[in-house]
């Protein structure tokens, strides 16, 4: 039987593929989800990874209320990407209502480690 035929010699058609974002985009999100699902800190809190024109950026809530005292969603970081297939990461300085470069040039796997173990609390308030 030829690949891709199924029984009584129709083809299996593919569903297309969802609107919006697809491909790579989808990749990105996916590592960085399964990423930060493993992190050290705030486990217990459910973040999620949001499009930020060609950046992605994780949002929490913010349950120790140290930046909002109300416990409302906060940016933790931001990954830019660049023309050579790197990744400059950014952490948010709440106080100033702004992102501020943590780091350059990293692959995505590193940029996701520094966030998800974040011993000095950089990322994770």
């Amino acid at each position: 039987m030829t690949a891709g035929l199924a029984r009584g010699g129709s083809r299996r058609r593919r569903p297309p593929p969802p609107t919006g974002e697809c491909g790579v985009a989808d990749l990105v999100r996916a590592r960085i989800e399964r990423a930060i699902a493993n992190r050290s800190r705030y486990k217990y809190v459910q973040a999620r990874v949001e499009r930020e024109g060609p950046a992605w950026k994780i949002v929490s809530p913010n349950c120790s209320r140290k930046v909002d005292p109300q416990g409302g969603d906060i940016d933790i970081a931001c990954f830019v990407p660049d023309e050579q297939g790197l990744w400059r990461l950014q952490s948010r300085d709440h106080a100033q209502a702004c992102w501020r470069t943590a780091e350059d040039g990293l692959t995505l796997q590193a940029a996701l480690e520094r966030v998800c173990e974040d011993p000095l609390r950089i990322f994770w308030p």
